[in-house]
């Protein structure tokens, strides 16, 4: 008899196995000769060679199935066991709009046609620029589409960065040290990852650096390989800082960069590198660009009319 170790990683064994282990209870019942023990985050596979490639492939397909929507039930099991995927039917979400599956069930999905293009553009660019008023749901998408990819292990890690410039406050005088000063600049970007990933697994990426959250200028001097980077706020970049921040993707990375062009807060005479990269990087191959507008927003109501008198009044 031959036995062959499943060992589960980034997995809660409760939505994987099911209560009292049912789920696996299920497989072990399709397949009476063999033997599957689950014990701690290992499951132990013992029988005929043909029994255990049969019964890998049903595992396979079960964690494939928990990647993408964080619980497996019963009626996906048998529907494995039968070979048809029935998580169509049993999900009641549009599978083409599901970024991911988050926290406590959460669908994280992209609601508007713009934001179904940003992910869209991301599956096929490596670098893509995402530009568009406050509430369009720009950086929220992108955090979502990075937390995919390290879910599907395209990449080893996720950086996410902004430029620490003062909208209308000084940093010198915020209490605490320089971490403290510039975490509530990135605490959109902490939300964000709250929703997506549980907290104990969360606190584990952060502290082993899987996810690391930084001010822009800290990725001076560095190449970021085998990662998914995000610049937010880019529109509060210099031309150098933007080009700096370009310059450190390495072979295997990709990148989005967010912007509201209507909320620049640089100094009345330095240039955004937003808006320079925009003019400078038209036309080339391998990057694509793209605009969200009103019609996106996906906040309160009074967002879109707010914005709209803001710039008609801009007018």
């Amino acid at each position: 008899m031959l036995e062959k170790i499943i060992t589960l990683e980034d997995v809660s064994m409760v939505d994987f196995l099911g209560i009292h282990n049912s789920n696996i209870k299920e497989v072990a019942a399709a397949f009476p000769e063999s033997k599957i023990i689950s014990r701690g985050n290992e499951i132990r596979i013992q029988g005929t060679a043909p029994e255990i490639i049969r019964i890998t492939d049903v595992m396979d397909s079960l964690l494939a199935h928990y990647q993408k929507y964080g619980k497996v039930t019963n009626d996906n099991v048998k529907g494995y066991l039968n070979g048809i995927s029935k998580t169509s039917t049993k999900t009641g979400e549009d599978d083409d709009d599901v970024i991911i599956y988050g926290n406590k069930g959460l669908v994280v999905k992209a609601k508007t046609p713009n934001q179904k293009l940003l992910v869209e553009q991301a599956a096929k660019y490596d670098l893509v620029f995402a530009v568009g008023p406050a509430g369009t749901g720009k950086t929220y998408t992108a955090v979502a589409i990075a937390v995919r990819a390290l879910k599907n292990k395209e990449v080893k890690k996720i950086i996410i960065t902004r430029p620490a410039v003062e909208a209308g406050e000084n940093l010198g005088f915020l209490p605490g040290d320089l971490k403290e000063k510039i975490d509530p600049y990135l605490r959109p970007i902490y939300d964000a990852l709250d929703d997506m990933i549980a907290p104990e697994k969360l606190k584990l990426y952060l502290e082993s650096r899987v996810i690391e959250i930084a001010p822009l200028a800290y990725m001076r001097g560095r190449t970021l390989n085998n990662a998914f980077i995000l610049l937010d706020e880019a529109q509060n970049t210099t031309p150098m800082q933007m080009k700096m921040f370009l310059t450190r993707m390495g072979p295997s990375s990709k990148a989005i960069i967010t912007g509201d062009k209507s909320q620049i807060d640089l100094p009345k005479n330095l240039k955004s590198g937003l808006i320079d990269s925009l003019n400078v990087l038209k036309g080339i191959k391998g990057i694509s660009f793209v605009e969200l507008d009103g019609s996106d927003v996906v906040r309160h109501r009074l967002v879109k009319d707010i914005l709209a008198a803001y710039e008609k009044s801009e007018q």
